[in-house]
């Protein structure tokens, strides 16, 4: 008896994280902002979702420059006291080199 083995149909890559590349981007950014800022609640803002959603699903910027700043919960039924926001930042006409991290003081 000849034993069957699997074809090639079966064997084709399915391309399932082909449609995907702008929500993972979305999720990677919002687990990088919940380790970063030591917050679980990361909101972000509406230009960063349409910065990346910009050229399609499947076509994401390469890079893009954010700012996280973590603020408090105005709710007095929220879970959690703090939460953080991810916006774009702006890119100065000089270009991105040389830049660093700016630690940002609010007194509110």
């Amino acid at each position: 008896m000849v034993e069957k083995t699997k074809g090639r149909k079966e064997e084709v890559v399915t391309r399932d994280t082909f449609k995907k590349k702008a929500p993972n981007a979305i999720k990677e950014i919002r687990k990088f902002a919940k380790k970063a800022m030591g917050t679980n609640d990361v909101r972000v803002d509406v230009k960063l979702n349409k910065q990346i959603w910009s050229r399609g699903i499947r076509s994401v910027p390469r890079r893009i420059r954010v700012r996280i700043a973590r603020k408090r919960n105005d709710d007095e039924d929220a879970k959690e006291e703090l939460y953080s926001l991810v916006t774009v930042a702006e890119i100065p006409a000089e270009g991105l080199s040389g830049l660093g991290t700016k630690v940002i003081e609010e007194d509110e």
